[in-house]
């Protein structure tokens, strides 16, 4: 078997991803502008969503399943009169509700929006990625199978009503939300109709923020390449949510090899208590570890740096 040869480019980076592409699509566009093999993503959006994604190029992706991406922000528009079956505009019709005036009142609005906030359980969409006996969702429910998901805890935050505009048999309200890891903003717009005694849908929406990473630092997909990904690569250490300890250049082998090197061969003065611990190299990040019996134990190491070390 053919050895995989090592990445030339190492980092996380933020892409915007545009409307009408799967998750799935971008990552596929990454890796021909970058021209590598190895790139993932974290955290989905559906393909008429747009904003924040964060991939992971080359050993970048080992950190993919480990950020500390737990907080979304989004901006949401959502139209009623109108629930469908995949709680967006994609989706058909399955219930029809008449636009009565008092959902275009801007009070009325918040006061339905401060409803929404604070821990809740949470019903997902028949048509998400969630497996059901080893079946995706939205699977079933494009087969016509009844799709039965049991709700989920989540949270929100913050919702912010931005603007009320639309008139006649249109009404559309656009939201700013804070929320948890896993909150679907379509079941918030279904359950919102229903709360409102009307029926609604997310007819837009753009990812503001992942944990830490927000549209500001995202990279247009088209416009992506190796020479100008190095300008955009993130922060591993921040994004893990780490503390940075650099290490001198003669304890490389040892890290490495993975062996276990004394908290006292640490070039700075840092935070035993705040674990995890990433090792820096040369400015890059070599390797995640905990400490144990005054030592570092190497939990992964990566024998390409990780980039975008700030």
């Amino acid at each position: 078997m053919a050895r995989r040869t090592p990445s030339q480019l190492n980092m996380l980076l933020a892409v915007d991803k545009p409307v009408g592409c799967t998750s799935h699509d971008v990552v596929s566009q990454c890796r021909r502008a970058l021209h590598e093999r190895r790139v993932g993503h974290a955290g989905t959006l559906d393909p008429m969503a747009s904003g924040v994604m964060v991939v992971g190029v080359g050993q970048a992706t080992r950190l993919l399943g480990m950020l500390t991406l737990d907080t979304k922000s989004y901006v949401a528009d959502i139209s009623f009169g109108v629930e469908t079956n995949t709680d967006d505009a994609e989706g058909e019709a399955v219930r029809t509700v008449p636009v009565v005036p008092e959902l275009r009142d801007l009070a009325y609005a918040r006061e339905r929006l401060a409803a929404m906030l604070g821990p809740q359980m949470q019903v997902p969409p028949a048509f998400s990625a969630i497996s059901v006996n080893g079946v995706r969702a939205y699977k079933s429910a494009r087969e016509g199978n009844a799709v039965d998901l049991p709700p989920r805890p989540v949270e929100v935050y913050a919702a912010d009503l931005i603007a009320v505009c639309g008139e006649g048999d249109t009404c559309v309200w656009t939201v700013a939300f804070s929320v948890s890891k896993g909150t679907y903003i379509r079941a918030l717009a279904r359950d919102l109709g229903r709360a409102c005694d009307s029926a609604a849908h997310i007819s837009a929406l753009r990812r503001t923020a992942s944990g830490v990473v927000s549209i500001g630092a995202c990279h247009a997909v088209e416009e992506l390449s190796p020479e100008s990904a190095a300008g955009f690569a993130l922060d591993p250490i921040a994004a893990l949510g780490a503390t940075r300890v650099d290490l001198p250049g003669n304890l490389a082998d040892d890290l490495l090899c993975g062996r276990r090197i004394p908290i006292e061969r640490a070039l700075v003065d840092f935070d035993t208590a705040k674990a995890p611990f990433a090792l820096v190299l040369d400015g890059g990040l070599k390797a995640l570890a905990r400490i144990e019996g005054g030592r570092f134990v190497m939990e992964h190491v990566f024998p390409q740096a990780i980039g975008g070390v700030r």
